[in-house]
């Protein structure tokens, strides 16, 4: 062995150690820019100095909680009507609390249901120009106190996810709490606002995106990898619905509520809300493909170091293709849920099945499964290219260090 063997190895490793911090301050450098530019863009679509009113004869404001007390038989007003029954409750909210509240629990649907002791919602009739005051109840249900068993099973699923995931799960519930806040306070409002719908729940995911992927992994090349491979995902996505949208002819009409959501509310566009529901709804399931390429390139390299780029490529993806085979599974079994209403409608109505495919409720969800899928296929190659180019230019420990903390399912 020469003299110069050892300056030559020292040097090489000088230089080892100075290409890797050059790739961590890139890396480094690009999630603060990618964070720069969703917090700019939720600065320019900020919702400010609007106002929103119900659609006409719609309840406005809040419904007033309220025990009831006592049911009994009435006569019917409408011919042919039976089995009529007027319920009275004690109001627990409002000017009145305390007072009893009538209401009719006859007609067709959930407030037939209604028994003594039930926690229901009421709302305050307005009484039609030239209406009798006497026939028409004072009150009107709105449905059933819901909020007690929804807090018990929100606190039993923080429980679980505590017990399995600790730290990590606390901080996963930390992120899904900051992604809702940004879908209540920014997503909602800027919508209402009449932002437009696809810029704004483009930027909203991405917003929720940096905050799930950070908040829990971290700043990093698996998270930087994921967060990139997202938002290429995300951005074919919003492209090919825009383009379906269009030449399907979907006008966001297909639904009761987004009629009574346009009465009134010339500012929003319908086919944006539709486009926005798409991009929102495939991005879940994006950062959890993304995440889960970006940990697998990263565990096989910390296996073993002297892997290359194509080794980890083909080794990562020959899991993704498994993991996209089960989730876009899930995403048209959730989108077909969704649409099963609807398609039992038809069938009942007697409509063929293609005739029922081509109308407009069921239309959008197909176009909203396939885009979403699409997207989704597209994130794997993608993120284990990214994650795999990263992994090659990092330190073995580096690697490791993300390995270490994986996502799980």
């Amino acid at each position: 062995m020469s003299v110069a063997d050892p300056t030559m190895r020292a040097t090489a490793a000088r230089a080892a150690r100075r290409r890797a911090r050059s790739w961590r301050q890139a890396l480094t450098l690009a999630t603060v820019l990618l964070v720069a530019a969703t917090a700019i863009g939720v600065v320019l679509l900020w919702p400010q100095g609007f106002s929103v009113s119900p659609a006409p004869g719609s309840p406005a404001g809040d419904p007033l909680r309220a025990k009831v007390t006592a049911i009994r038989d009435v006569a019917c007003q409408a011919p042919g009507q039976r089995n009529c029954r007027l319920a009275v409750a004690e109001l627990q909210d409002g000017a009145d609390k305390g007072s009893a509240a009538e209401f009719q629990a006859d007609a067709t649907g959930s407030n037939e249901l209604v028994q003594v002791g039930d926690a229901v919602l009421l709302y305050e009739n307005d009484i039609a120009p030239g209406a009798d005051p006497a026939q028409t109840p004072p009150y009107a249900f709105s449905g059933y106190e819901r909020r007690a068993p929804l807090l018990w099973l929100a606190l039993a699923f923080a429980a679980i996810v505590l017990a399995l995931g600790r730290w990590r799960g606390l901080r996963s519930l930390a992120g899904l709490a900051i992604s809702l806040l940004v879908l209540a306070k920014f997503v909602v409002p800027a919508i209402l606002s009449g932002r437009d719908p696809v810029a704004v729940a483009l930027v909203g995911g991405l917003a929720v995106m940096l905050v799930t992927i950070l908040l829990t992994h971290g700043i990093g090349a698996k998270s930087l990898a994921a967060l990139l491979g997202t938002t290429a995902s995300l951005t074919l996505t919003v492209a090919l619905a825009e383009l379906f949208t269009g030449l399907a002819n979907l006008s966001g009409l297909a639904s009761d509520q987004s009629t009574l959501l346009a009465v009134g509310q010339e500012q929003l566009s319908l086919q944006g809300l539709v486009l926005a529901g798409m991009v929102i709804g495939a991005l879940g399931v994006l950062d959890d493909v993304t995440v889960s390429q970006a940990s697998t390139v990263m565990a096989l390299r910390a296996a073993n170091p002297r892997q290359r780029f194509r080794d980890l490529y083909t080794g990562a993806l020959s899991v993704g293709r498994d993991h996209v085979a089960a989730t876009v599974n899930t995403l048209v079994l959730a989108y077909a849920g969704a649409a099963l209403p609807t398609v039992l409608l038809f069938s009942v109505a007697g409509m063929s099945f293609g005739n029922a495919v081509n109308s407009e409720g069921v239309a959008q969800d197909i176009v909203a499964t396939l885009v979403g899928s699409i997207g989704l296929i597209a994130a794997v190659p993608i993120t284990t290219a990214l994650a795999a180019l990263f992994a090659t230019r990092l330190p073995a420990t580096d690697t490791a260090r993300a390995a270490g903390r994986q996502h799980a399912h």
